[in-house]
């Protein structure tokens, strides 16, 4: 059966309880690209279920800031306002949870799994331009990745990529080499507020990508009772 592969979820509940109904039944394990927490208002609640139901995970560039151990001089007020609201809120156990979370990019199986760029795990892949050069650094014939918050990803060949539609299946062709982005689950900014998320069947070759629509308005009640920024309330319906 298929992997389930999220990213970015945020702390958003709703949103992961969604994509686990949507693909129930449907997948044997769950990896997970990072970006556990920040922005949402249900932190520990996504840790507690990371650490009983993740195979494999790496970590992402909120859950390493949101451990104290990381400057927040590259980050806008409202994010670095949830950065000091999570860890605040982070339970000792959670706390350490994240800080012992691998850098990717991390093997599993005979893919790879990493948060932003393999080169760079706090670098965002946005755009042709940016993900061509890393073809020769890649180890794997597909990777996923996660960061930018947009499903997708990219088709590489001879350090020439094409941006990748997150059609309903995508196929993997021996010739190329892929980087998958599965979306993210807490906060999509892709225009599309329903939360994302791939499935990956390695033995039939196919990639899946899934969007579902989850209760916006209960996620958004909760960062606003949190005292959390309202801006990271409004956005979750404009999927931006």
């Amino acid at each position: 059966m298929p992997y389930l592969i999220v990213s970015d979820i945020h702390g958003n509940l709703e949103a992961l309880h969604a994509v686990l109904q949507d693909a129930a039944g449907r997948y044997n394990k769950i990896l997970c690209l990072g970006d556990l927490v920040g922005y949402g208002a249900d932190p520990n609640a996504i840790c507690e279920w990371a650490r009983a139901n993740v195979a494999a995970i790496v970590r992402g560039n909120h859950d390493k800031v949101c451990c104290g151990n990381e400057p927040l001089d590259d980050y806008r007020p409202v994010a670095a306002a949830s950065v000091a609201w999570t860890h605040q809120h982070l339970t000792p156990e959670n706390l350490a949870f994240l800080e012992r979370l691998p850098r990717g990019p991390l093997r599993y199986e005979d893919f790879d799994l990493a948060h932003g760029s393999p080169l760079d795990e706090d670098e965002y892949l946005i755009t042709e331009e940016d993900a061509a050069p890393v073809v020769e650094s890649l180890e794997a014939r597909v990777t996923f990745i996660g960061h930018t918050h947009v499903q997708g990803g990219f088709l590489l060949a001879r350090r020439k990529a094409a941006r990748i539609s997150p059609d309903r299946t995508l196929p993997i062709e021996p010739e190329y080499l892929y980087l998958i982005n599965p979306g993210s689950v807490g906060q999509p900014r892709d225009g599309d507020p329903r939360a994302a998320y791939a499935l990956y069947s390695p033995g039939d070759r196919v990639v899946e990508y899934g969007r579902v629509a989850y209760d916006i308005d209960a996620a958004a009640a909760k960062i606003r009772a949190s005292g959390l920024p309202e801006p990271l309330a409004s956005r979750l319906s404009l999927g931006r």
